[in-house]
């Protein structure tokens, strides 16, 4: 009789626990959904700045309703030469953005053994234990970097220009048990809230002012730590940030010596060559024709320690969409990535020249944060009551987010065409365009099209074949259409 109470009882349990979990998840998205009522979008511009010892970060306000909508937050890193970014991991996954300049990075997952060992010869002119630690990478101009949330990870300037790293946090994400505002858990230093969130900020900038330090071994007692490391309690403060100044990004003495292959000459030269001749490899870009060439997946299954962290969605020659008159789309997905399956998070890379149009379209699946790398376009959003909610110029250094199934459309306006960055909410984003060999109207019948919008089947029949005569989602209009629908 026992038996069955305590089986009743667990169940009971379970069902409470359940329920609990569920109801927690549901207030979460509700809060979300009422987040996105929005009947105007703005393009946003970095609203707090942090000036660090060996560079810069700028961050969006995070309680921006537009924000809210999508859950994310964002921020921005200028590192100098030499710079370190400081060890850290947040409460939420991430993807980061290589905008421009060139490094290393770590990241440490969890259980994975330390692979890489320093030579014989580094150990006997440093004179200590030789050094292991977890894989270390090569980052460049153009890389997306993805970061599981809890993981912990730095960064480090080695090149002679400055590192531009922007960095999206998935705050709604499934992986982020707290609440929606963004965190990192800084493991060194004395840093500042990169966000200055309300309610937080004074308090850290408090333990600044006193010397307390900032960072996850302040808060513990010395003498715990200095028997928990079997060190001297010297060493404990320096580990707990006192009356440390240079905040989040350091200055490293002398360079950064770590166990890795070391990049070879011709690498280097390569690297420092892109960035000096970036503008001039663009300029040039407008004029190539070649066709891309795609890269694939090797069908290899790749377990935890091996996950790769990093693809490059810049290069040309990886480009998805591309028409030589026009421009180009790349995008970056689970299946490219597979490490963006546990994210449930991908990218797109856009290029248009001037006055190129990236088609009207929607994301069928996910919310887009879409980011100016350079130029300037004009830009038009659409809502669910077709009111445009957005129509105005999106310019370099902005972002403007556009919430899942709305509708949009791209035109590039300056000179030097228009690039962008989008970060999208699900690991296999979907669009639905409306032009295009593969528009949504292509698949409608002309007899639907025709009594939908009351043209005659002539008329349809003329749209349907336009439609087919556009191969793909960026096009350049022709000289007459451009005069008659240049958006003001």
């Amino acid at each position: 009789m026992a038996k069955p109470i305590l089986l009743y009882t667990s169940l009971c349990l379970l069902l409470v626990l359940f329920n609990g979990c569920l109801a927690n998840q549901t207030r979460r998205q509700q809060q979300q959904f009422n987040q996105c009522q929005l009947d105007r979008l703005d393009a946003l511009k970095p609203n707090h700045r942090i000036e660090a010892e060996a560079g810069v970060i700028e961050s969006w306000d995070p309680s921006d309703q537009q924000f809210q909508c999508v859950g994310v937050a964002v921020v921005r890193r200028t590192i100098e030469p030499n710079g370190l970014l400081l060890p850290q991991y947040a409460s939420a996954p991430q993807l980061i953005y290589i905008q421009r300049g060139y490094g290393i990075f770590g990241a440490v997952i969890p259980g994975c053994p330390n692979t890489y060992q320093e030579s014989q010869q580094q150990q006997h002119q440093q004179g200590q234990h030789r050094d292991q630690n977890q894989k270390i990478q090569n980052f460049r101009r153009g890389d997306i970097i993805a970061l599981p949330a809890g993981v912990a990870h730095w960064l480090y300037n080695d090149g002679d220009s400055e590192v531009v790293a922007l960095s999206l946090l998935d705050t709604n994400n499934q992986a982020n048990q707290l609440d929606e505002n963004p965190r990192h858990f800084y493991l060194a230093g004395n840093p500042e809230d990169e966000f200055q969130l309300q309610g937080r900020s004074p308090r850290g900038q408090h333990r600044q002012q006193q010397g307390q330090g900032n960072n996850l071994f302040s808060g513990f007692r010395t003498e715990d730590l200095a028997d928990a490391f079997n060190v001297d309690k010297e060493t404990i403060r320096n580990l707990q940030g006192f009356h440390e100044d240079r905040k989040n990004i350091v200055k490293v003495k002398g360079r950064l010596q770590v166990a890795m292959p070391p990049r070879s000459g011709e690498e280097r030269e390569r690297l420092e060559r892109q960035e000096r001749e970036q503008e001039k490899e663009d300029e040039r870009e407008q004029r190539e024709s070649q066709s891309p060439r795609g890269g694939g997946d090797n069908g290899i299954e790749e377990t935890l320690c091996t996950l790769r962290l990093r693809e490059n969605i810049y290069d040309p020659s990886r480009a998805d969409i591309y028409n030589p008159q026009a421009g180009r789309i790349s995008t970056l997905n689970s299946h490219n990535l597979p490490v963006l399956r546990w994210l449930q998070l991908s990218a797109e890379f856009g290029r248009l020249q001037r006055d190129a149009i990236y088609v009207p379209h929607w994301n069928r699946n996910a919310h887009s944060v879409i980011y100016v790398v350079k130029g300037r376009a004009q830009v038009q959003v659409v809502d669910d009551f077709g009111q445009t909610v957005f129509h105005d110029e999106l310019q370099q250094h902005q972002i403007l987010t556009v919430p899942q199934n709305f509708a949009v459309v791209k035109r590039a306006v300056s000179s030097e065409g228009f690039e962008w960055v989008a970060f999208k909410t699900n690991d296999n984003a979907q669009i639905s365009p409306l032009a295009g060999q593969t528009s949504v109207l292509r698949a409608i019948p002309a007899d639907v099209l025709a009594n939908s919008f009351q043209l005659s089947r002539e008329d349809v029949s003329k749209l349907k074949s336009n439609l087919e005569q556009q191969e793909i989602s960026i096009v350049t209009p022709s000289r007459s259409s451009s005069q008659r629908t240049a958006i003001a």
